[in-house]
């Protein structure tokens, strides 16, 4: 096996430098792809949780990358793992009068609704770091108490009192006229970071943009000293992170807008897998995304859907993220009993440290990959192309408590692991496509992650769905995502008013200065001005509802017109209602073009040549074959093992599957299979 794998390309362009390098840094993995002119480059290390850029830098240094001139585009989960750990920086929160307990109140909304003695949650912001001044507006934009001297005195001495690294400043209504806010940062102390509503999140809504305000600056301090330490020990390479949008931004900019980073490495798989559609003529795909320590699923029908109705722990996040839904179920899922005999798989995970029990790095919990790997799916030597061979008898023994507290053979124990790990992966797909109206059947199942390949068809059949493909390499596909992914920025403005009133010239006057702050942040990191584009939405309701519909904004009376047909598709049903106008929304983004095509090598082994077998549990002996040994276009029927470096698959009984000429595996359903 070759030092690291070479992913067949038709290159675009001949690039003038060390080229592009896309990095995702996983719970459990660091994924590296790097195109260098001529061809793409894969590896994969593991992760470290304490301190990711360590991992960056042993990926960079091990696949020997020069740093000159080399651009770097990468998926963080920094400002992810410090939300969800409670690890964030000590936090003021700035609000106007009688309003510290806004974030503490919320929305008054229960996880569980008929739990009479639930149990507390701590606040986002403890009482003593909620300061409360003047500066207070209504919903006309007039005053309603002024920001005096005094006020500003005030808080310039709690502030230097209570010794922060943050602070947030959230103040009613501040989307209107963002002065009183903006006059409380210039007081705030230079050495704290600062984030202010008007400026994060321009929305009504006063509780998700204090909680997506108060996110920025609780994980903005975290996010700037990691990427600070990243740009200083990777001299001479040019630093990009990908937002929660699919868009990305350069590493200087990045810092201050934390909150936007919060499903950055999952939005790179996306982009991947909309690429990989392109390349096979398929835009509706049901994205599964398997790694270590969590399974992302999305769906897209043409293009990557956004949300800003996401949520990252318990916490609501306003902002623009790709729409997908999370669950903890990955190759790194713990097994366990509980006291009632129910064996459950997950949310907990064995991480990279010390890992699943086969790793051999002293696990001694049963994990997902355990199981796999008692069941003969995995093979001992081929994983991570034979640079780290799994402990099988290692896997026995944890797998083994298992079965003694169901009473059954340790064979039977691996089954139930993957099946109930199966179920909640199934279960997360039907949230993103059934609960929401949509066929899957009418959809491609686009398998990734390092163990998604072992669960696509279990899953496929589990939705009705005939057809996958599982990507080349898409055991590093999110960082693939990273370099096919173009910079942008997505901006809003609250701008609530019956549609029928508004002139459109007015409107499209606003729409340009939203888009001109995008612009001018492209153009500080070097995008050329003719090579941006700008797309405008809008998000409107009936008059007296609380959620919207976003739609392209075409003028008043199309835009009106597309509503009640969007709203009669989603909902069965539409209203002779007055039609508001909530939201303004502009996405500046750079004409991106891709340095490479996928494409795939000519064959160097026919399939006819078995290179090795595998004993499946329940099944018998299947053959196994490399990926990049199999013919372009020839049918394989299964059930068998497709071996690669950083994944394995497993086709089961009833499918079939070829390469296609990009070097996409695709699967399909025989007719009288399932």
């Amino acid at each position: 096996m070759d030092r690291m794998d070479r992913l067949p390309t038709h290159p675009v362009e001949q690039a003038s430098s060390a080229g592009l390098l896309g990095v995702d840094t996983g719970g459990t993995f660091t994924d590296f792809v790097w195109w260098d002119g001529r061809a793409l480059h894969i590896d994969k290390v593991l992760s470290t949780p304490e301190a990711p850029e360590r991992a960056i830098l042993q990926g960079i240094a091990k696949m020997k990358i020069p740093l000159q001139g080399l651009t770097v585009v990468h998926g963080s989960t920094v400002a992810t793992n410090a939300v969800l750990e409670g690890k964030g920086v000590r936090t003021l929160l700035i609000t106007n009068r009688g309003f510290g307990d806004l974030l503490t109140i919320g929305r008054q909304a229960r996880t569980e609704l008929y739990n009479l003695q639930p149990e507390p949650l701590s606040p986002p912001v403890p009482r003593e770091d909620c300061l409360e001044t003047g500066g207070r507006i209504g919903a006309d934009g007039t005053t309603l108490e002024p920001l005096t001297e005094a006020d500003l005195r005030q808080l310039r001495s709690e502030i230097e009192q209570r010794q922060a690294e943050a602070v947030a400043i959230n103040l009613l209504f501040s989307f209107l006229d963002p002065e009183a806010e903006r006059r409380i940062e210039a007081v705030v102390p230079k050495a704290l970071f600062v984030s202010r509503s008007s400026r994060v999140l321009p929305e009504y809504r006063e509780y998700e943009r204090g909680i997506t305000t108060w996110l920025n600056s609780y994980v903005g301090p975290l996010v700037e000293g990691y990427l600070q330490r990243l740009e200083s020990r990777a001299g001479g390479a040019k630093i990009s992170v990908m937002q929660s949008s699919g868009n990305t931004i350069a590493a200087h900019q990045a810092g201050a807008e934390a909150v936007h980073m919060l499903l950055s490495g999952p939005a790179g798989g996306l982009a991947a897998a909309r690429f990989i559609g392109e390349q096979v003529g398929r835009s509706q795909l049901l994205t599964f995304d398997m790694g270590g320590t969590s399974t992302d699923v999305a769906l897209l029908d043409g293009a990557v859907g956004l949300t800003t109705e996401g949520k990252i722990g318990r916490y609501p996040v306003a902002v623009p993220m790709v729409d997908m839904h999370t669950i903890g179920a990955g190759g790194g899922s713990i097994a366990r009993v509980d006291s009632g005999g129910m064996l459950l798989v997950g949310p907990e995970s064995a991480g990279a440290e010390p890992g699943p029990a086969c790793y051999g790095e002293g696990g001694g919990a049963a994990t997902v990959t355990d199981a796999n790997l008692l069941l003969g799916r995995l093979l001992p030597d081929a994983f991570l192309g034979g640079e780290m061979v799994l402990d099988r008898d290692a896997a026995r023994l944890a797998m083994s408590r298992v079965a003694e507290a169901l009473d059954c053979s340790i064979e039977a124990a691996a089954e139930g692991v993957v099946r109930v790990a199966n179920e909640h992966m199934s279960q997360a797909l039907r949230v993103i496509s059934i609960q929401r109206g949509v066929d899957p059947r009418e959809f491609t199942l686009v398998s990734f992650g390092g163990a998604g390949g072992l669960h696509v068809c279990a899953l496929a059949e589990s939705m009705g769905i005939r057809r996958a493909l599982i990507p080349l390499y898409g055991g590093v596909l999110s960082a693939l995502g990273m370099l096919v992914a173009p910079h942008g920025r997505e901006l809003s403005r609250s701008r609530i008013v019956q549609l029928d009133q508004v002139v459109d010239a007015e409107i499209e006057r606003e729409f340009e200065q939203l888009a001109q702050q995008g612009v001018e942040a492209l153009l500080d990191e070097g995008v050329e001005q003719g090579k941006i584009d700008r797309l405008y939405s809008v998000d409107l309701r009936y008059h007296g509802q609380s959620f919207t519909l976003n739609l392209p904004w075409q003028g008043r009376t199309v835009s009106q017109a597309l509503f009640h047909q969007a709203h009669q598709e989603r909902y069965g049903h539409c209203f002779d209602f007055p039609v508001e106008l909530v939201n303004l929304r502009v996405t500046v983004r750079e004409q991106i073009e891709v340095p490479f095509s996928l494409q795939g090598g000519d064959s160097r082994v026919s399939v006819d040549q078995i290179p090795a077998t595998a004993v499946l549990s329940g099944i018998g002996v299947v053959p196994v074959y490399r990926r990049e040994q199999l013919t372009t276009m020839q049918p394989l029927e299964g059930p068998l093992l497709i071996t690669e470096r950083v994944a394995t698959s497993l086709v089961a009984a009833g499918w079939r599957c070829m390469v296609d000429p990009t070097g996409v595996l695709l699967l399909e359903q025989s007719e009288n299979g399932g």
